[in-house]
């Protein structure tokens, strides 16, 4: 047996009273998280849902999602976290590509809407049986969108014995976009991310006063792994928080005595701006800084030692690696502008488009081999195919090795844009754009952006006779697509550059 569960369990059972979750002025042990995860487990076999099969948890950082997500696992069942910021018609293509019976979603804000997405979503997919609204309200038993967590968890027993999982069966199923496709599921099995986690945690030394910050959205595979899993693992402490504000964050980093941290290049960027521009207090706590998603500018890195007096580690990863593939390890020589070297267990090696090894410092296609990689594609074989051969899978980044066996990337997978730490793929959003009647056509690219890193900017030939106006457009794809997605600059053109064979130059477009 292995259950990805146990990173909870076994914390709960030796630290039954040691803080586990932060969030306002509530501070929930490890018991209580287990007991509550527990509660879930026993609802979900209650309404016929158990090993193998998906339950979709959407949900920000709030303490509704360890308990749910580990309800789950302890249930045999497999997690499918979504974005809190799809609309309605993802939301039910989500639901219905992963063939969930469930959803467990947050019940939202005004300025958050998804219990009134995620309802209109799960009605759109037939295949999903049961709503569990997670209410706004703390312990409220009703809500206008469904069935309440907590009256559903009425009489629910505080007992449950975890459901007997294997090594290989799956525990995550975690969305990645493709250049060539609407969003796949990759599968993670229990190993993959309790190895991915076992070894995260073993990179930092222990510390009774550990103390997470958890900004990363946990329903990203950098987040859910090296905060709340790897933490769990560890008996830390986790400070939630749902949205990242920089005054905020640093606010949060003092009051707690935060020890570690891992954000985005963007969050840093923040923080140091809040810091100059403020005058914000620099947490003395802080031991460990991670930083992924996107490469750090060397400024950035210089300016945060400078200031916060210790060094921003980076690493890579992807969806499709649980995630950490390589890092700048702690106790061995940091190189900015690196992402490091391999994870213990994990090989690295670069490869051309035929699959052969290129020796030297490249530069070559990234390729992963080790106990991080997923089972594949959640009905996509054909796809899983292209990316994996003999155990290994090709990344699509291109970087460069040095004599060191430090890798840096060069280049991102094709036409993906990075978005203050999310992954865009133009395709996905160029098919959306040309649902719009008075699109003709659609070509989107990541511009520069001072924040954000890149900004999405559509390139539109209107249909015949159409007037659609800029600002049209863009109010429009808000309404239709995640707010991390939609073009935020719209430019006409009569027509766009391409090969001979019709394909769109987007290198011209840049």
């Amino acid at each position: 047996m292995l259950n990805l569960s146990i990173v909870l369990e076994d914390s709960a059972r030796n630290t039954p009273d040691g803080t586990a979750i932060v969030f306002g002025d509530m501070r929930l042990p490890y018991a209580m998280i287990d007991t509550v995860a527990n509660q879930v487990a026993n609802l979900l076999v209650s309404r016929g849902i158990g090993k193998g099969d998906k339950v979709a948890l959407a949900c920000p950082n709030l303490p509704y999602f360890p308990f749910v997500y580990f309800g789950i696992l302890k249930a045999g069942a497999t997690v499918v976290p979504l974005n809190v910021l799809l609309q309605a018609r993802e939301i039910t293509y989500h639901l219905d590509d992963s063939d969930a019976k469930a959803l467990f979603c947050f019940e939202g804000s005004p300025e958050l809407p998804l219990g009134e997405r995620g309802k209109a979503g799960f009605e759109a997919a037939p295949g999903c049986e049961h709503l569990i609204v997670l209410p706004a309200t703390p312990l409220a038993s009703e809500s206008q969108y469904g069935e309440s967590f907590w009256a559903a968890l009425d009489g629910m027993p505080a007992t449950f014995e975890t459901v007997q999982t294997a090594a290989d069966d799956t525990a995550v199923i975690l969305y990645t976009s493709g250049t060539t496709g609407r969003p796949k599921g990759a599968e993670l099995t229990h190993q993959n991310m309790l190895m991915n986690a076992l070894v995260s945690d073993r990179m930092f030394p222990r510390d009774d006063s550990d103390t997470y910050l958890a900004v990363l959205p946990l329903f990203h595979s950098f987040g859910q792994t090296t905060v709340m899993n790897t933490g769990f693992m560890r008996g830390a402490t986790i400070v939630l928080m749902p949205r990242f504000e920089p005054g905020e964050a640093l606010a949060l980093m003092v009051k707690e005595k935060v020890t570690f941290f891992a954000g985005v290049p963007t969050m840093y960027w923040g923080m140091l701006t809040k810091i100059h521009a403020e005058g914000a207090e620099v947490p003395a706590t802080l031991r460990v800084a991670v930083a992924g998603g996107a490469s750090s500018p060397v400024e950035v890195l210089k300016d945060f030692e400078k200031t916060f007096g210790i060094g921003i580690l980076e690493g890579y990863g992807l969806s499709e690696t649980a995630p950490v593939a390589s890092f700048n390890h702690l106790g061995r020589p940091t190189k900015p502008g690196t992402i490091g070297t391999p994870i213990w267990g994990v090989e690295m090696k670069l490869i051309d488009s035929d699959w052969k090894t290129i020796e030297g410092e490249g530069p070559g296609e990234i390729a992963i081999r080790g106990h991080n990689i997923m089972k594949g594609y959640h009905g996509r074989p054909e796809a899983t195919a292209e990316v994996m051969r003999d155990g290994w899978f090709r990344t699509g980044d291109i970087a460069t090795r040095d004599a060191d066996g430090y890798y840096a990337i060069i280049d991102r997978a094709k036409d993906m844009i990075i978005r203050g730490g999310f992954n865009v793929y133009p395709r996905e959003v160029e098919e959306v754009l040309m649902s719009h009647e008075a699109v003709s056509l659609a070509a989107v690219v990541g511009v520069p952006h001072d924040s954000h890193g890149e900004e999405i900017k559509a390139y539109v030939i209107r249909t015949p006779g159409s007037e659609i106006t800029e600002d049209e457009l863009i109010a429009w794809s808000r309404e239709n697509m995640a707010a991390f997605k939609y073009p935020r600059i719209v430019e006409f053109r009569d027509s766009l550059p391409m090969t001979a064979t019709g394909k769109i130059l987007k290198r011209e477009l840049r």
